[in-house]
């Protein structure tokens, strides 16, 4: 019998591959034959599974989302059940964060994506639903923190929502090497502590 072929595993093997050469070389040198040989396959069986790049790119970010999203249900349930809004806000952050090599790839995966939505109307609106769903789950969330007397009464969600966010600005500073990684945590736990100020709360660190 002939052996049945995984598309999606090819896929995503492209996809992996396609992360490593944005990490290594940036998205200007992430051509399709160099991500075929990054990936060991034959530039046809690329252009078999995507019609572009840019085809290939968004794969490659819905494969990242999947990734980051299965790390951060992983490290909550290391955590216990329910996990303290404070350590689910903390651990969703630092992992937008490039601290390590898969988050590092997402990232500059991320960055690429933006400046390619930034000319093409289609894939524009795909990241702006994508990064607006995000960020409305972290709005739940931090809401949800409020209602069950873990944040103090008088915060308002939406900003502080923003304000959170806007903490994943580190990203360039920690690829730059401009502050460290132990900058960046000491920040996100400083803020946390003020957003969770007079709550009880065991910082699962």
């Amino acid at each position: 019998m002939p052996k049945q072929v995984d598309h999606r595993e090819r896929r995503e093997t492209i996809a992996r591959a396609l992360w490593r050469v944005v990490e290594q070389q940036g998205w200007s040198r992430a051509t399709m034959r160099e991500v075929a040989a990054a990936a060991g396959v034959s530039l046809g069986q690329v252009q078999h599974y995507f019609a572009s790049r840019t085809a290939m790119l968004e794969f490659a970010m819905e494969f990242a989302s999947e990734q980051t999203a299965q790390r951060v249900t992983r490290s909550l349930e290391r955590l216990g059940s329910p996990a303290h809004p404070r350590d689910a806000l903390r651990v969703i952050l630092m992992e937008m964060l490039p601290l390590h090599a898969d988050a590092r790839a997402t990232s500059r995966m991320s960055a690429a994506y933006t400046l390619e939505a930034l000319h093409d109307p289609e894939l524009h609106e795909r990241a702006r639903l994508g990064l607006r769903n995000g960020r409305a789950q972290t709005e739940r969330l931090i809401g949800q923190a409020i209602t069950e007397g873990h944040i103090p009464p008088d915060r308002d969600p939406v900003i502080e929502t923003n304000l959170l966010l806007a903490l994943t600005g580190f990203t360039p500073l920690l690829d730059l090497g401009v502050i460290d990684p132990e900058a960046a945590s000491a920040a996100i736990d400083y803020h946390l502590d003020r957003l969770f100020d007079g709550t009880s709360h065991n910082p699962g660190r």
